[in-house]
C-alpha cells in the first residue's frame, strides 16, 4: 500500500508539473471539494487537528521504535540452541522465537513507518502540491505587473503611510500602546475573504475558520507567522506574535485554501482582504503589513526617499513595529536560520525560483493594484 501511495503521489506531481492544464483543472474542480469536505470536518473542532496529529505521530514513532528495539534486543540476547528454546517454550506454553524474528520485527516496524509516510505524502500532494502548478492569482484576475520607477514606489509608500495614519489612533491598544484585536480574528478573516471574493471570483468558495496553534512557539522559533497544514486542510497562525500580524496572516493562510500556494500571491491576497474588510483592525493590519514590504524595497533602492517617508508615520504605529522587532529578535537563533534555509529550498523545489526572496514580489502586485485603482488618491 505504501509503495502504491508513493507511486500515485509521484505520478500526480509529475502530471501537474508537465501539464499545467491538469493542475489548473484539479485546483478548480477537485481541490475545492476537499476543502468543503475534509476542511469542513476538521473545521468543526476548535483546535488544529493536524498539529495534534503531528504530535501524536511523533510520540507513536518514538514509542514504537523503542518497543521494537527492546524486542529485537531480547531476541539477540537469547543465544541458546534452538532445541533448548523449544523445550522451554513447551514447558511455559509460549511460542519460541525463530531465527527470523529480529528481521521480522524490524520489517514490520519499517512497514508501518512507510505506510504512515505514504499517507502523509499523498495528502500533501492532493491538498497542496498540485496547486503549486496552477495559474497564479494575478493571471486569473488579469492583474498585470510592470517595472515601476522609484518615484512610483515612493508614491505607493506615501499612500500606505497615509492609510496607516488614518487608522493608527482608531484601533484598540494596550497600556504599552501596542495594537489589540477588537474581536475574533477567525471570524473576521473568513468575512474578509468572502467580501473580497465578491470582486475576485477565483476566491469564491467555502472557508473554514483559521486556527491558532496550540503551541505557537513551534512557529515562533522557526520565524513563521503561520502555516497551512494540508493533511487536514487547515489554516493556522501564530497566536504569540504581535497583534497587527494576525489578521494579515490569517487571510494569507486562508488564500491557500483557494489553491493559491505561491507566497507572494498569498501575501497580496491577504493585503487586499484586509484593506477591503469592514473592520478597522483588519484594515490597519493590511496597510501596515503592505507598508513594511514596500518600505523595505524602497530602503534598498532609495535610502534618502525612505528616510523622508519613514518620519511621516504616525507615532501611534511605532509601538507595533517596535514590539514586532522585539518579538522576532527574541526567537532568533540556529532554529530560525535552519528553518529559513529549509523554507527557501521548499519554495525553490515548488517552482518559486527566488526562494524566500519571492515574498518581495508582493510589492510588484501592490504597485499594479495602486496603478490600476482609480479610487486611490495619488
Amino acid at each position: 500500500m505504501s509503495v502504491l501511495l508513493f507511486l500515485l503521489s509521484v505520478g500526480l506531481m509529475t502530471a501537474a508539473s508537465r501539464q499545467p492544464e491538469f493542475a489548473q483543472w484539479y485546483s478548480v474542480h477537485i481541490y475545492p471539494f476537499l476543502v468543503a469536505t475534509l476542511g469542513r470536518v476538521s473545521g468543526w473542532l476548535p483546535f488544529s487537528v493536524s498539529e495534534l496529529g503531528i504530535y501524536i505521530l511523533l510520540l507513536a514513532f518514538i514509542v514504537t521504535l523503542a518497543r521494537m528495539i527492546w524486542k529485537v534486543t531480547r531476541v539477540r540476547k537469547d543465544h541458546r540452541p534452538a532445541s533448548e528454546r523449544e523445550t522451554d517454550a513447551g514447558k511455559s506454553g509460549t511460542a519460541a522465537y525463530t531465527p527470523q524474528t529480529s528481521q521480522t520485527l524490524i520489517a514490520a516496524w519499517l512497514s508501518g513507518v512507510l505506510l504512515a509516510a505514504g499517507i502523509l505524502v499523498f495528502l500533501y500532494v492532493v491538498c497542496c502540491g498540485i496547486n503549486y502548478h496552477r495559474r497564479a492569482f494575478s493571471e486569473e484576475e488579469g492583474i498585470v505587473t510592470y517595472k515601476y520607477s522609484t518615484d512610483e514606489l515612493q508614491e505607493i509608500c506615501l499612500w500606505l503611510t497615509d492609510e496607516i495614519n488614518a487608522r493608527a489612533d482608531k484601533v484598540s491598544r494596550d497600556a504599552d500602546g501596542v495594537m489589540e484585536i477588537d474581536s475574533p480574528v477567525q471570524t473576521g478573516a473568513v468575512e474578509a475573504m468572502l467580501r473580497l471574493a465578491e470582486d475576485f471570483p477565483s476566491l469564491s468558495g467555502y472557508y473554514p475558520k483559521p486556527k491558532e496553534l496550540m503551541i505557537s512557539e513551534v512557529l515562533s522559533y522557526q520565524g513563521l507567522t503561520g502555516i497551512y497544514l494540508p493533511f487536514t486542510v487547515e489554516a493556522n497562525y501564530n497566536s504569540d506574535m504581535t497583534a497587527y500580524n494576525k489578521p494579515f496572516t490569517a487571510c494569507h493562510e486562508l488564500s491557500h485554501l483557494r489553491g493559491f500556494m505561491r507566497e507572494q500571491e498569498a501575501n497580496f491576497i491577504a493585503f487586499l482582504a484586509c484593506i477591503s474588510s469592514e473592520r478597522e483592525d483588519f484594515q490597519y493590519s493590511g496597510y501596515l503589513s503592505g507598508w513594511v514590504y514596500c518600505m523595505n524595497v524602497l530602503y534598498r533602492t532609495d535610502y534618502e526617499g525612505w528616510q523622508e517617508i519613514r518620519i511621516l508615520l504616525d507615532e501611534d504605529a511605532e509601538p507595533d513595529l517596535t514590539a514586532n522587532d522585539a518579538f522576532w529578535d527574541s526567537h532568533e537563533g540556529m532554529i530560525s536560520e535552519t528553518s529559513e534555509r529549509i523554507n527557501d529550498t521548499y519554495l525553490r523545489v515548488n517552482g518559486q525560483a527566488d526562494g524566500v526572496q519571492s515574498y518581495d514580489r508582493m510589492v510588484d502586485l501592490i504597485a499594479a493594484y495602486f496603478g490600476e485603482t482609480p479610487q486611490i488618491e495619488k
